[in-house]
């Protein structure tokens, strides 16, 4: 037992300064947008809808709003089946405008099917790839990452954690923990090992020749979690990742309710928690199961301590109190949706939008 107690000690501590170092690293990000000076590119906002017409309501006018001069949005509606084509047509401007698909092509997802097509009409010298739930919370927003970006070498990537809101925080809540508490984002630059490498599909740019030269759409074009797999090929390619702080610039409205959550983390997490190989996903789930649940009947404290790191990345990250008082319920829920999403995997019944993945 006493070696077990010194253990979870350890490995708390290790999370705990990882976490500060993130922080640390986030916010030096950051500041280049306030800092970075030099030439305007042309960016290509790139962005796929399925079914997202209420969301392109908020995303298409801030969009809009923008005081960045030299910038287009392109909007792929894939084979929406609600009134997101007829929405893109009412934004449609002189640099905005929709290209209508049929669904993806055999042996493609919907995603990067989407933005591969897409990608192709581009004619920025960046490509921002954007989620249809995202929204620019002020109009500098472009300026302010444009800058942040070129700043950065020219083969290197950014993404980012955005501000998350709407339903289903329970769980929402989680992503920022876990990728914070667990992923060293500083010496993703530095390090070799593509699993450590990280790129948030809900937002990254890239400029325009690494992309056409790479083709990461078409390399992950079958992925059900093509995100994470984009950013360890561009990491095995040679590209370098850079993360930064996103929630005063932009938030995500993930999912509208609790149960929209669960399913559209049961489509992901399996993935993310071992990359779909049982054996591996299993020892990883105990882990995390243990140290975040089990730990508590070892020692009170650990509750305490799980709660506490919780409580600082929700204050890192934008989320009220209430969901880091709430942690414990959280930890519970994470350790039986990852049963969930391993069961639906190895079932074959994992649908997202309408279709079977």
């Amino acid at each position: 037992m006493t070696l077990l107690l010194w253990a979870f000690v350890a490995v708390y501590a290790m999370l705990f300064l990882n976490t500060l170092g993130n922080r640390l690293y986030t916010i030096q990000m950051a500041k280049r947008a306030n800092t970075g000076r030099g030439l305007l590119p042309r960016i290509s906002v790139v962005i796929p809808a399925r079914n997202e017409a209420a969301n392109l309501h908020q995303l298409l006018p801030s969009l809009q709003q923008q005081e960045y001069p030299y910038f287009e949005v392109l909007v792929y509606d894939d084979a929406s089946e609600d009134e997101t084509w007829e929405v893109i047509q009412g934004y449609s401007s002189k640099n905005l405008w929709g290209i209508r698909g049929k669904g993806p092509a055999p042996g493609w997802l919907g995603k990067p099917h989407a933005l591969f097509q897409a990608a192709k009409h581009a004619t920025g010298d960046i490509l921002l790839f954007l989620d249809a739930d995202a929204c620019f919370l002020h109009k500098k927003t472009l300026s302010r990452l444009v800058i942040q970006f070129s700043g950065l070498p020219n083969r290197a990537y950014l993404s980012g954690l955005p501000k998350l809101t709407g339903g289903g925080l329970l769980l929402v809540s989680l992503v920022p923990f876990l990728i914070t508490a667990a992923l060293p984002m500083n010496l993703m630059r530095f390090h070799g090992f593509k699993s450590l490498s990280m790129l948030n599909g809900q937002f990254w740019m890239i400029r325009r020749e690494q992309y056409e030269m790479l083709q990461p759409h078409e390399f992950a074009k079958d992925r059900i979690l093509e995100d994470v797999e984009i950013g360890r090929y561009l990491k095995g390619q040679g590209m370098t990742p850079y993360l930064t702080d996103l929630k005063e610039l932009l938030y995500i409205r993930m999912y509208d309710d609790f149960m929209g959550a669960w399913r559209g983390f049961r489509k992901n997490f399996y993935l993310v928690i071992g990359g779909g190989h049982p054996f591996l996903f299993g020892i990883l789930w105990l882990g995390l199961t243990g140290l975040f649940v089990g730990a508590w009947w070892v020692s009170p404290w650990f509750l305490l301590a799980g709660m506490s790191l919780k409580a600082l990345i929700d204050r890192f990250s934008g989320f009220s109190i209430t969901y880091s008082l709430l942690a414990p319920v959280s930890f519970v829920l994470l350790s039986a949706l990852l049963l969930d999403s391993a069961f639906s995997h190895l079932t074959g019944r994992v649908v997202w939008k309408g279709r079977h993945l």
